[in-house]
């Protein structure tokens, strides 16, 4: 027994459909999409989609109906969720799919960033599939839909990209979206998952792939100078606003910046010029020296030209 059966009550011939299970062994059951009662689930009995039939087949003759003109259908092709109302308040989440392509499927629900899937399969063309059910007195519980999907068709000339979808219900938007919905010729809120499908051009992607690795042939690394200095006026014309910690950032970026290019150039060695100072810098700078791998050894620069001021590092 489960959301969306339709089910008799067994104290007599009212039927319904299933809207929600509650504790204690209650069921929410909707009467003539009138109004809702809750009923034991021991009182009520599924009615099979056989038995429906067989019931309906022995009904005394209906007078017949005056046949009203259809409403409507949406006429583009596309692949749809539709939310088909089961009752006043209870939906059916729909997958519909108006083309003329098998889909590929899977589907899912999101709530607080945690995904929870729902179901996948194959729908024919034309196809649909309930995915779940969701009730209008929770509209604002409601989680995002998440849709994706492939189209496929075998000895298909076309390859098409998978698609993934999120839905998210709005109240401003949600209501102006009931119409027809195709194939079920139903009305429905119904929204359109894809966008006119387009094919991949394989030759195209190709010419592309040609084109980036030229671009990355014709790259020219720029290899650093053999001897970096790292001074704050070297770097930038006005550092008067720049605070201590915010100048050091800029050093160390200058450095980490050099150090990369030197090793991608395949450089043997690269001075530092750090200046003495109150050792921070020259500090830092060794510190990542010794936890980045390629680096043969550091050591001071000539003390003869750079004082303490310099730090000289070999690469591998």
């Amino acid at each position: 027994m489960n959301i969306g059966d339709r089910v008799r009550l067994m104290s007599g011939r009212e039927e319904g459909i299933i809207t929600r299970i509650l504790d204690n062994g209650i069921v929410e059951v909707a009467i003539d999409n009138d109004f809702t009662i809750p009923v034991a689930r021991r009182e009520v009995v599924v009615i099979s989609s056989e038995e429906a039939k067989f019931l309906n087949k022995d009904d005394a003759p209906q007078p017949t109906a005056r046949k009203e003109p259809a409403a409507p259908v949406l006429a583009s092709q596309g692949i749809y969720l539709a939310l088909v109302h089961q009752s006043e308040e209870l939906l059916a989440a729909t997958i519909i799919n108006n083309t003329d392509y098998d889909v590929l499927f899977t589907c899912g629900e999101e709530r607080d960033n945690r995904y929870r899937g729902l179901q996948n399969d194959k729908l024919n063309p034309k196809g649909t599939r309930v995915i779940t059910h969701l009730h209008l007195k929770d509209f604002e519980k409601w989680p995002n839909l998440l849709v994706q999907f492939m189209r496929h068709r075998n000895g298909a000339p076309a390859l098409f990209e998978p698609v993934t979808k999120r839905m998210t219900f709005k109240a401003s938007s949600f209501y102006k979206s009931k119409k027809m919905a195709p194939v079920l010729n139903k009305e429905a809120y119904v929204f359109q998952l894809d966008q006119k499908a387009v094919a991949l051009d394989t030759d195209k992607i190709q010419d592309q792939l040609i084109d980036a690795v030229a671009k990355n042939e014709n790259f020219k690394l720029k290899a650093p100078e053999h001897e970096v200095d790292l001074h704050i006026e070297k770097l930038v014309d006005d550092y008067s606003d720049m605070s201590n910690s915010a100048m050091l950032k800029l050093q160390l970026a200058h450095f980490q910046d050099a150090l990369e290019r030197a090793m991608a150039a395949n450089m043997h060695e690269i001075i530092f010029i750090h200046g003495t100072g109150n050792g921070i810098l020259r500090k830092e700078i060794q510190k990542l020296l010794s936890r980045t791998p390629g680096i043969r050894f550091f050591e001071d620069a000539r003390k003869e030209k750079f004082g303490y001021g310099a730090t000289l590092v070999k690469l591998k």
